[in-house]
């Protein structure tokens, strides 16, 4: 069963193309998700290598905040900036498949491209038209979307993702919320700063990390309070991170 669902995982993967137009694939559908005009959907998008309760914190925090019809949980086929270490992309999606699964409103999908322009794009074509995405970000998260280095023109390609979309950035480690407040009335975050909405996260969750459940993992360590149980258990199923 392990090896025939990573083979079915590990093809969608590929069958996703990050030199072509963007695309997104459903991994699983919420059953209790967007099926109609209007709604708003929060995307969780991260590397999750593996997936920690702060992922789970995030986005429960989140839609507190927004609201959410349905949220969905995102794995990029390529990152930015990291290279792939760890467990494979296979393997990632399979943890997120299986911490939707008991959570009605969850969704996951793996996308083609690693930038928010690119992945908004993706997941429209996915979801009703009027569908209003509200990505979930970190604040390290928060200051790469706001990096010339990844755009050909920043403020255009900005602008039109923002006239549909939001996002809700989250202090994370030693980075306060003020911090996150003050990055936001920087020139090139103003215009869009009325999109984007500060949450708070209390200090055990902001800490948490996936590099920290790696750490314990190769030390032999527990990692109950760090990853939900469904994670966990296809860690020790897989024998990810020894």
């Amino acid at each position: 069963m392990t090896v025939s669902r990573l083979d079915d995982l590990r093809r969608v993967i590929e069958g996703l193309d990050p030199t072509g137009p963007p695309q997104a694939a459903i991994i699983r559908r919420a059953p209790e998700g967007i099926h109609g005009p209007g709604g708003r959907l929060g995307v969780m998008s991260a590397s999750f290598n593996p997936p920690t309760r702060a992922h789970v914190r995030m986005t429960e925090e989140a839609d507190r905040l927004c609201g959410f019809h349905e949220t969905l949980f995102v794995l990029a086929r390529t990152n930015v900036e990291k290279r792939l270490y760890g467990a494979p992309l296979e393997a990632r999606l399979w943890m997120l498949d299986a911490l939707a699964g008991s959570r009605p409103s969850c969704s996951v999908a793996a996308v083609s491209h690693p930038r928010f322009v690119d992945k908004a794009a993706a997941l429209r074509a996915c979801y009703p038209s009027g569908t209003e995405i509200c990505f979930i970000v970190g604040y390290d998260t928060l200051v790469r979307l706001f990096d010339p280095k990844y755009y050909a023109d920043m403020p255009a390609e900005l602008g039109r993702m923002f006239a549909s979309c939001r996002f809700v950035a989250a202090n994370r480690g030693e980075y306060t919320t003020e911090v996150v407040q003050r990055f936001l009335e920087r020139p090139e975050c103003r215009e869009f700063a009325n999109r984007i909405t500060v949450m708070e996260l209390d200090a055990r969750h902001a800490r948490m990390s996936s590099s920290e459940v790696r750490e314990r993992l190769r030390k032999e360590e527990g990692i109950s309070d760090l990853v939900p149980e469904e994670v966990e258990r296809l860690i020790r199923q897989m024998g990810l991170y020894r």
